[in-house]
């Protein structure tokens, strides 16, 4: 660990693998965030650095990596949507975070998708949002919605859970 010796900077450099193993112990939701893409093909990326930040006005934020190949499409888009995943979605939350390794599940879309962003099927719920801020998150980008519409599942109630770099499942 190495302090920063600008008095005005409250950062401490970390080796970034001991980063990783603490915030690994944190238990997160697991999200799937959609866009569209400039050809309006459906595509998305698994996220669980998503929180609420406001109830009034409703806002979201989550936090993309700047290298990934989606970001670009990310840039451009003003709409996009959360989708919370069930516990039974883990397939889906492999396709979209590594899409080369983990085949697209079949009946992945929703057909009730709205105009202005596609939304998985068979989630816990989706949030559409309007992009209102990107802000520099160092190797991420912080990116604010504005929550525009939104549904909810009345058929599943339990979460795609993550903990210690595994799935897991609640226990009641």
């Amino acid at each position: 660990m190495v302090a920063s010796h600008d008095p005005g900077q409250i950062f401490v450099m970390l080796e970034s693998t001991a980063f990783r193993q603490m915030m690994s112990r944190f238990t997160t939701g697991i999200t799937v965030v959609t866009v569209f893409d400039s050809v309006r093909r459906p595509v998305g990326i698994t996220v669980n650095s998503f929180t609420s930040v406001s109830l009034t006005p409703p806002l979201i934020l989550f936090c993309l990596d700047k290298t990934a190949q989606i970001f670009p499409v990310f840039e451009q888009a003003t709409d996009f949507a959360v989708n919370i995943l069930a516990s039974d979605q883990q397939p889906i939350s492999q396709h979209f975070a590594d899409y080369r390794h983990h085949p697209q599940p079949s009946d992945l879309w929703s057909a009730q998708s709205p105009a202005q962003a596609p939304v998985l099927a068979h989630t816990l719920g989706w949030l559409l949002c309007r992009k209102a801020t990107v802000y520099d998150g160092g190797d991420h980008s912080i990116i604010l919605g504005g929550v525009t519409e939104l549904d909810a599942a009345t058929d599943k109630t339990d979460p795609l859970v993550y903990f210690h770099s595994q799935y897991r499942k609640l226990q009641s």
